[in-house]
């Protein structure tokens, strides 16, 4: 952060105040982990956000969090998000702005790609985005290798076609990623599969469950991730945890991320404990 006078910082945060960003200057002045916003998944309050989308993400900017991650009205819109449908991208980036966030990447299911690939890049467009996730490719539980292939050839097409739009795809590490094929991860075999320019890797931390280690990916594949979805870990209890408490190793995590080539990440918890993890990644340096 460059240094500014206290007029300057004055001057500032009365500009911001007018516009309603008191919060999101006050917590710029904070460093964070690898010196990005501190981020969270709009998932998690997704009962919150079909009730009152301005308050909802009102409320998750007073938490602390100076970006979101939206998920899709038409493929989330049996869990909460069909209402962002009702709200154009400029009246979406109002209630986004006001309450002194930003908003550049969302989930989409995979099906809805399927459907109307070109449809949902023009929605990712007029609000915005940047970056276009999908938690899975929805293949099957027992894949075949040629499952995979026809899978990984699919979702590099609709990489190609984002790109063209000046959209990253992205793919999460859900579901049908955790399975095996031939006696190996199917989510490794499809790191393989997948053009590195044209797909980017977004890593679930929570997979630690599963014996899936952020950081041990984020060396492996240098350069393939472009975010994270973050979430604590106690090995002990087995339990989802504030990010700081539990026994992840986050200067580790943080560190691998750089190599991986992560340039964003998303808290992604219940409210409480996302709320709970923010103190400590405003002081986290790595």
């Amino acid at each position: 952060m460059s240094e500014i006078s206290r007029r300057d910082f004055v001057k500032t945060t009365a500009t911001a105040a007018a516009a309603g960003l008191v919060l999101a200057t006050a917590l710029d002045l904070h460093a964070s982990a690898l010196g990005l916003p501190i981020g969270c998944q709009t998932w998690p309050v997704r009962d919150m956000i079909a009730k009152d989308f301005p308050g909802t993400i009102k409320t998750l900017a007073q938490a602390g969090f100076q970006t979101v991650e939206l998920c899709s009205p038409v493929g989330y819109a049996d869990s909460g998000f069909a209402g962002l449908a009702k709200y154009k991208g400029s009246e979406l980036k109002k209630v986004l702005s006001n309450a002194g966030v930003t908003c550049f990447s969302s989930h989409f299911g995979i099906e809805e790609l399927r459907k109307d690939h070109e449809g949902r890049i023009a929605w990712a467009k007029d609000i915005g985005l940047t970056q276009m996730l999908v938690p899975s490719l929805n293949g099957p539980k027992n894949p075949t290798l040629d499952d995979l292939k026809r899978s990984a050839d699919e979702y590099n097409k609709m990489g190609e076609k984002a790109a063209q739009a000046g959209i990253q795809q992205g793919l999460h590490n859900e579901d049908f990623e955790l399975s095996k094929v031939d006696g190996q991860r199917t989510y490794d075999v499809l790191i393989g599969l997948l053009d590195p320019k044209l797909v980017k890797l977004q890593f679930q931390v929570s997979t630690i469950s599963d014996g899936y280690d952020a950081a041990q990916y984020f060396m492996k594949y240098p350069g393939r991730f472009i975010s994270m979805h973050v979430q604590g870990w106690d090995s002990n209890t087995r339990e989802i945890v504030a990010v700081g408490q539990g026994t992840l190793d986050w200067k580790k995590i943080f560190t691998a991320a750089k190599t991986g080539g992560v340039k964003n990440y998303f808290v992604e918890m219940d409210l409480e404990k996302m709320r709970a993890s923010v103190p400590y990644l405003r002081k986290l340096q790595v």
